[in-house]
């Protein structure tokens, strides 16, 4: 049952990211390009939604679905690392003109050529796991 309403979330999650137009190719390359606030907006809004939420979960001590304390730990020291990774990942954001959440949801869209993509994010992920003990952390 816990699967059910998971599954739920994310349906309900695409269904506002496509009608916000947070999947489309053209919007993402209008914010790369600086011509428009739409995408700035939805992330904006996402941050803020963000850290509403965090402040909400460690001020009332909120638990999880099994009833366990949510605990959020304080990130490491390594800016350089944040900065190169975000990099990278606005890089290939901007070259494919799609994050990871939307590929899925381009996928259930109908949208298949994205699944060149999801391989590349796979492939990207598989290649970190391999090479993350010999990297700056």
């Amino acid at each position: 049952m816990k699967l059910v309403k998971f599954f739920l979330v994310g349906i309900l999650f695409g269904i506002v990211l496509t009608k916000t137009e947070a999947v489309s190719w053209y919007r993402i390359y209008e914010m790369f390009h600086f011509q428009s606030f739409h995408m700035y907006g939805i992330i904006g809004t996402a941050i803020a939604t963000g850290l509403i939420g965090i402040q909400y979960i460690k001020r009332n001590k909120v638990k999880d679905v099994d009833g366990n304390p949510i605990e959020i730990l304080d990130k490491e020291d390594g800016n350089m690392r944040y900065w190169l990774g975000g990099t990278l990942f606005g890089l290939g954001w901007g070259l494919v003109g799609s994050c990871p959440g939307p590929i899925f949801i381009l996928l259930g869209a109908g949208i298949y050529n994205v699944a060149f993509v999801l391989l590349g994010a796979v492939f990207g992920t598989f290649l970190y796991g391999l090479f993350k003990d010999k990297l700056p952390h």
